[in-house]
């Protein structure tokens, strides 16, 4: 008899419940890694401008440092996503109990202003488009209205990185270098042309790695 419910009715509230919470755990462990990644190659980026600061190579030490700016940034973004996934669950939780009582799923604003947030992050962007659908047919929530007020990554970059990059050149290099008014003054040091294209290279596949998880 069950199986001829879920049959003609689809899978029954307790069901949807487990299987939505199993969907955010699996996010929340590829939000995981992918923080893990960014701390691996950050701290990379991080010894290169070092490197790159005792050349007096000012111009690539500021090149990576923004990366490093970026890579702090999606980070934070990360962790506070994880944290919204992990309300979510706790919402879906309480779900399950309400359940008991009332047989049937009730709407949460709460979950739909998480979900709504959890959307515009790429990484996770299609499951809780498809979440977010299933919610709302299962009466969960209301059919979303996406905002498109935020701010271009790029554009905030650009609005804070003079100030922040200066700083993470600050820390890294003890104090060397960090002042922005001297950027594309300097000129980088002399050293042993082999050396300096080692470093280069390493420069630009710390940056492009870097890059490549920020744009993912």
């Amino acid at each position: 008899m069950q199986s001829i419910n879920r049959f003609l009715y689809g899978p029954t509230p307790e069901e949807r419940v487990k299987a939505w919470q199993t969907k955010l755990r699996a996010e929340s462990r590829q939000l995981d890694r992918e923080m893990r990644q960014l701390d691996m190659a950050t701290s990379k980026a991080r010894q290169s401008v070092k490197q790159l600061a005792v050349k007096g190579d000012v111009k690539s030490a500021r090149i990576l440092a923004r990366e490093v700016v970026r890579s702090n940034k999606q980070k934070d973004r990360l962790s506070v996503s994880k944290a919204r996934l992990g309300s979510i669950g706790t919402q879906l939780s309480q779900q399950m109990a309400m359940i008991k009582v009332t047989g049937s799923l009730q709407k949460s604003t709460e979950i739909m202003k998480l979900s709504n947030a959890l959307i515009k992050l790429p990484q996770i962007s299609q499951t809780m488009r498809e979440m977010s659908m299933e919610m709302t047919k299962a009466g969960v929530m209301e059919e979303m209205m996406e905002d498109t007020l935020e701010m271009d990554d790029d554009e905030e970059l650009v609005e804070e990185a003079d100030a922040e990059v200066d700083k993470v050149l600050f820390d890294l290099t003890n104090g060397k270098l960090g002042q922005a008014g001297s950027v594309g003054t300097d000129i980088p040091s002399l050293e042993d042309r082999l050396e300096e294209e080692e470093t280069q290279r390493n420069m630009e596949k710390y940056r492009q790695q870097l890059d490549g998880l920020l744009s993912g």
